[in-house]
């Protein structure tokens, strides 16, 4: 199986949070990108700070590697206008895709309209400059009935709202990798918790995200049917290895 296809290859961490300095961090993120191009790995997921170097860096070498970021990070406790300013702003930079985290506090606190809207504009920004958007909704906060429900509600909304042409690129994804939990809880994709979202997601995508740090793994989370996987160990997964990564 050609693994490298379903790749997110992953740097999230800002230069306070990794101790080094925002060069140290594009050159990180240039060996990522060249990595992608090398190996044809989809697509770099990184922070928004530096989309428009590396999409100028991929373009410069007639790639067509997909620039990711993400929206809200990690807490998604953003405003919908916070959300939504930042997402233009990396479109503008030139992000193909932008990975949401949804607001699961206030989905948690019982503000549903508030998450429904914050899908709808929000998607809607992304679909109409051809973005592929992800809605994160952090699996290892919720409960399996949490799980089961807000990938359903996001499936819902998607329908209400867009065109089923657009389903392919409304994707609903596991996890951050920078959730803090208990008790050696897993922060990331698990078969358990991707299995209930690939349950309840109806026509829509599901992006496995965290947690997979083996060939095996990725091929069993490809085969139960999730389109695309988020990781730091992209290299050592395609060069069939397995990581000790924490994402």
């Amino acid at each position: 199986m050609n693994i490298a296809q379903y790749l997110d290859s992953t740097y999230l961490k800002t230069p306070a949070q990794s101790g080094i300095s925002n060069e140290e961090t594009l050159q990180l993120d240039k060996k990522l990108a060249q990595e992608a191009i090398e190996h044809g790995i989809f697509a770099v997921m990184i922070r928004p700070d530096y989309v428009a170097e590396i999409k100028k860096y991929i373009q410069e070498r007639n790639s067509n590697v997909a620039v990711g970021t993400v929206i809200g990070f990690h807490e998604g406790t953003y405003s919908i206008d916070e959300k939504l300013a930042e997402a233009s702003k990396a479109i503008e930079d030139g992000a193909d895709e932008l990975d949401f985290v949804i607001n699961y506090a206030a989905y948690l606190h019982g503000d549903q309209e508030l998450v429904k809207e914050e899908f709808i504009q929000c998607t809607q920004l992304g679909l109409q400059h051809h973005k592929v958007v992800k809605w994160i909704i952090e699996i290892a906060a919720l409960n399996d009935d949490q799980i089961a429900a807000l990938t359903k509600n996001i499936a819902v909304w998607a329908e209400e709202n867009f065109a089923e042409k657009d389903f392919q690129n409304i994707f609903v994804k596991s996890s951050t990798g920078f959730y803090q939990t208990e008790g050696g809880k897993p922060n990331g994709a698990t078969f358990e918790g991707i299995k209930i979202m690939l349950d309840n997601a109806g026509k829509l995508p599901v992006k496995a995200a965290g947690g997979v740090r083996t060939p095996e793994d990725a091929e069993k989370m490809i085969r139960m049917g999730v389109k695309r996987i988020g990781t730091s160990s992209a290299l050592a997964l395609i060069k069939d290895e397995s990581s000790s990564e924490g994402y």
